[in-house]
């Protein structure tokens, strides 16, 4: 398709801290800590332009405090940003413990400050001019002024005839929302791109499989990422591919599914079927924990649309998405 993917979703800034050793209560742990751009939507966006989307744009809102840090690391990243800056509230912030000792698996600690007060107020059908694709960050479901502006952008979508994808986003906040209140809120989705983790807990299912299938019963295309095991695509009820991981050595598993989700969508997007975008999303999602942050790293030109570069993840070790 020829047009812009418009992505609307969180902005944060990420603070990973690195450790080797358990956390010590009451005392120092030594850790590596960085301060990096994240947030699942801004990463979603940054990945489906590395991997060759050719006009990304992002609306999202941040605080005052770092509006201009945020757009110019889009900006880098060749994505066209719409960033609203809250008069009252600060950047979200998310604090990612990663345990390298443990798969680089991470645990989050997140201040969703102004992400979480996008509001239909920041919303209007013009943004969607020029869009031939619509993803929207799950973190949006997770307020009232997110679950307002979702209904308006559906709205404004389904009139305008530009299909639409969501990413659950976290299994702890669709716990506090309650699944049906999100499925009843995303009814009319083209694409639902759950981790196993979250398809499990909407559909009550338990399996990255049997979630998939059972949820492709209520959304036309289902792609379910499952760690390890890679993803499933389900359609119409049923599975129909399943697609393996990439080995990588992991360092920070932080945005492997936004890696996933930016990927796929650009794969989409180029023409590709579900199980070819879905590989393309393995290999991006193996890329992303092999780096500290949920960003993609700088893109080498080169010719052809080719996804990676020489700067592939050593195919070594292991893990490969968001579990």
């Amino acid at each position: 398709m020829s047009g812009t993917l418009l992505v609307v979703g969180d902005v944060v800034t990420d603070i990973v801290a690195r450790h080797d050793v358990p956390l010590a209560a009451g005392t120092d742990t030594p850790a590596e800590i960085r301060t990096l751009p994240g947030g699942a939507g801004a990463n979603v966006a940054c990945w489906a332009a590395r991997s060759g989307c050719s006009d990304v744009a992002l609306l999202g809102r941040v605080g005052a405090d770092s509006v201009a840090w945020h757009e110019e690391a889009l900006t880098r990243a060749g994505v066209r940003s719409r960033l609203v800056v809250d008069p009252e509230a600060a950047t979200g912030t998310v604090i990612s413990l990663v345990d390298t000792g443990a798969g680089a698996e991470r645990t989050f600690l997140t201040d969703s400050g102004a992400s979480l007060r996008l509001s239909p107020a920041d919303w209007s059908a013009d943004l969607l001019d020029g869009v031939v694709w619509l993803h929207l960050s799950g973190y949006l479901f997770f307020s009232a002024e997110g679950r307002a502006l979702v209904a308006g952008a559906l709205d404004s979508a389904r009139a305008r005839g530009v299909p639409v994808s969501v990413d659950p986003a976290s299994a702890g906040f669709l716990t506090g929302l309650g699944p049906e209140r999100f499925l009843e809120r995303a009814e009319g989705v083209e694409v639902l791109l759950p981790s196993r983790d979250e398809a499990e807990l909407l559909s009550g299912a338990g399996g990255a499989e049997e979630a998939a299938a059972k949820l492709s019963g209520r959304f036309p295309l289902v792609v379910v990422t499952s760690g390890v095991a890679g993803a499933v695509v389900a359609q119409g009820g049923a599975v129909r591919a399943r697609v393996p991981s990439v080995a990588a050595v992991a360092r920070d598993s932080t945005g492997a599914g936004d890696a996933f989700t930016g990927a796929f969508l650009a794969a989409w997007l180029r023409g590709a079927g579900p199980r070819e975008a879905a590989t393309e999303g393995c290999r991006a999602g193996a890329l992303a924990v092999a780096r500290v942050g949920g960003r993609p790293p700088p893109r080498r030109r080169r010719a052809g649309p080719a996804l990676l570069t020489d700067e592939d993840p050593d195919p070594s070790a292991e893990s490969c998405l968001d579990p």
